[in-house]
């Protein structure tokens, strides 16, 4: 493994082609319970898969999820299952990547520019990167 603290960065698209690609390889979207609901989740159900909704932080304190490691680790089929992990923007996700790593996983990518994206120059999200952004399925409420 190289001196990242997990297996790197992937752009949406190239999560959706790695998930299609491999039928072990899990989505985790860590995005809280309000997130899903309100804004959306990535649809996979044409490659005949669910995204896994664990939250890395939990409203409303927004403290780490004591159980994420457990709930993670109960889906993955091996310690060297490639998960790739979702939020708004890409910041709880790469954490949550770390955290994966430093439990034994091998392959914990982030989904770089989540499902929203940053910030464009109004302030908005969802109009300059993400997972919406590049056209990938979603579905809302």
């Amino acid at each position: 493994m190289s001196d990242e603290t997990y297996a790197g960065n992937l752009t949406p698209k190239q999560t959706w082609e790695m998930l299609a690609e491999n039928l072990d390889a899990v989505l985790i979207d860590v995005r809280t319970e309000a997130e899903y609901a309100w804004v959306g989740t990535p649809d996979l159900s044409s490659l005949g898969k669910d995204a896994l909704n664990v939250p890395w932080k939990v409203f409303p304190e927004m403290e780490i999820n004591p159980d994420f490691a457990d709930h993670v680790s109960g889906a993955a089929p091996g310690k060297d299952t490639p998960l790739m992990f979702l939020c708004r923007s890409g910041a709880r996700s790469l954490q949550a990547a770390e955290a994966m790593i430093e439990a034994g996983f091998t392959k914990c990518y982030n989904v770089a520019g989540g499902f929203e994206g940053k910030h464009d120059n109004d302030g908005h999200r969802g109009t300059v990167n993400g997972w919406k952004v590049d056209g990938l399925p979603w579905r809302q409420g």
